[in-house]
């Protein structure tokens, strides 16, 4: 009898990503799902034992490469404000047909699921509520220095931020023609340094 071919874990969670991306969660067939993967649908079982579980595991993939990137940008600079601005600086120079150029995996899950999947819509919305602690985290960073003013809302301006990459996402998913998408970047990058405090008045201030 034919052994079934072995198959390797993270490349296979990878072609998933990709696939439910950009097809969705209802949209993605099991024969998609064969040719991404290179698995007959017995070993796809095997693996994952569901689609949905197959989803979840690829949502949780999703998750974490974006939570990782985020943390990357944010520790290697010493400005948190730098930081979130150079986030959405590198989001804007990612093109179209690229797979950080499609519009947030979470956020088109939440939409494709809402009314169809409670459990993998409650799992998006989970992991957009733990990003958007991350970006929190990163605002409190930047108070706690004196970049930004000491009674800002760190979790108001992280909810304006996501929504501000949800905004670039859609539209380089779009194919917004790259000079709009970089003008639309400075724009965003713009109201994050009306946030910064000028130097003299943090010397005044630790003066005080």
């Amino acid at each position: 009898m034919k052994r079934a071919r072995p198959y390797n874990r993270e490349v296979a969670l990878d072609a998933a990503v990709n696939l439910f991306w950009t097809k969705g969660y209802h949209a993605t067939s099991l024969k998609d799902l064969e040719a991404a993967l290179q698995m007959k649908p017995g070993s796809i079982y095997a693996a994952f034992s569901s689609k949905q579980a197959l989803y979840l595991e690829a949502l949780e993939r999703y998750f974490e490469k974006s939570r990782n990137g985020f943390r990357q940008e944010i520790e290697s600079v010493a400005s948190p404000l730098d930081g979130l601005s150079d986030y959405l600086v590198q989001l804007a120079r990612t093109r179209s047909q690229e797979p950080q150029g499609q519009a947030c995996m979470l956020v088109r899950t939440l939409l494709d699921t809402t009314s169809t999947d409670a459990v993998i819509a409650e799992k998006a919305n989970a992991y957009l509520e733990q990003i958007q602690t991350e970006f929190a985290a990163a605002f409190d960073r930047a108070r706690e220095i004196g970049e930004i003013a000491t009674d800002a809302d760190s979790k108001r301006l992280a909810r304006r931020y996501q929504a501000s990459i949800n905004a670039l996402r859609i539209e380089l998913h779009r194919g917004v023609d790259q000079a709009e998408i970089t003008a639309l970047a400075q724009d965003m990058v713009g109201e994050l340094e009306r946030l910064r405090v000028p130097p003299a008045a943090v010397e005044r201030e630790a003066l005080a």
